[in-house]
């Protein structure tokens, strides 16, 4: 009987190590706050897939760069630092042409033709991430791009030289096309670059102003809604090769329905930002014609600019997205 004891015992040992050996973590790089809507819904994705799996795959996020800066995350999980992390897709442009398409300006400025430009696009990017050794989970908005600034904006003369937070190529080109110098800073930093002068102006969300309580630094937003730039979710090629055919699956869902989720609430919150805006503060205004001009002038040439980089696949998704 005691033989028999210690066969059972010997063998619930086995198989809870075979369990234990089955089940996997992964911690999850995210840039931005906890309370910014990107890391909430990343969060409520992370929480979907460990119920889904049942702890066999359990996600952790780290949000607010504490993991892995906003610079490093596409870097870190590309070489499995972290299997899993949220990048900014068009940060990315050095490494291909094609990230940047949903912030080419004034192709896409609003949600309906974001979302026909992601759809355009989709396969490329699953495509340039594939060579990569990345596998695509999902594509989040944020909501259009506006024109922050210390002071008011009426005319070129009035921004020349301002020192402009870059977060992207794009950004930076804008702002040199614009008479203004750029400084790449990422969004944890934002607070402290406006509060002691380093950045005077940038172009970028109201999530973002939001999130760093710009009011309290800048005194002018233009709704210039330039264009709509995304974040996207990716995971290391070799982590999800890894995952049982189940587990896969039960990602593939929990990320669909962060993506549905997250297109929502970017929507939702854009009149509830700049709402905010005012309510602390800050003049929100339309820029006058003869500014919005020139931000269309920079943005054309941007646009050429971009084309010839991205070449006949640029060409291609552009094709798609107006047709």
């Amino acid at each position: 009987m005691m033989k028999f004891v210690k066969i059972l015992a010997g063998s619930a040992a086995l198989f809870a190590a075979a369990s234990t050996a089955q089940a996997e973590k992964w911690d999850m790089a995210l840039a931005y706050s906890s309370t910014n809507y990107h890391s909430e819904i990343a969060a409520e994705f992370a929480a979907a897939v460990t119920e889904a799996t049942a702890g066999d795959l359990e996600i952790v996020t780290h949000p607010g760069g504490s993991l892995f800066g906003g610079s490093e995350i596409f870097g870190a999980v590309r070489k499995g630092l972290a299997p899993i992390g949220e990048r900014l897709i068009s940060a990315l442009g050095n490494d291909n042409a094609l990230f940047e398409v949903d912030s080419v300006p004034f192709l896409a400025t609003g949600f309906e033709g974001s979302k026909k430009l992601y759809e355009a696009s989709k396969p490329a990017l699953i495509e340039a991430l594939e060579e990569s050794r990345l596998h695509f989970l999902y594509s989040c908005p944020w909501p259009p791009q506006g024109f922050y600034s210390v002071k008011e904006a009426n005319s070129l003369d009035d921004i020349s030289g301002m020192k402009f937070r870059a977060y992207n190529a794009t950004t930076s080109k804008m702002a040199e096309g614009l008479g203004m110098l750029p400084t790449k800073i990422e969004a944890a930093e934002l607070s402290q670059a406006f509060a002691t002068g380093v950045a005077q102006s940038m172009i970028s969300s109201g999530s973002t102003g939001y999130d760093r309580k710009l009011w309290e630094h800048v005194g002018y937003y233009y709704d210039v809604k330039a264009w709509l730039p995304r974040n996207m979710v990716i995971v290391n090629g070799k982590a999800w090769a890894r995952l049982s055919d189940d587990n896969k699956a039960a990602v593939e869902t929990a990320a669909a329905n962060a993506e549905a989720t997250c297109w929502t609430k970017a929507e939702e919150l854009d009149g509830w930002y700049v709402e905010q805006f005012e309510a602390n503060g800050m003049q929100v205004k339309t820029l006058n014609a003869d500014m919005q001009a020139e931000f269309e002038k920079v943005g054309a040439e941007l646009k050429a600019a971009w084309l010839e980089r991205a070449g006949d696949a640029g060409a291609a998704v552009l094709d798609a997205y107006a047709n």
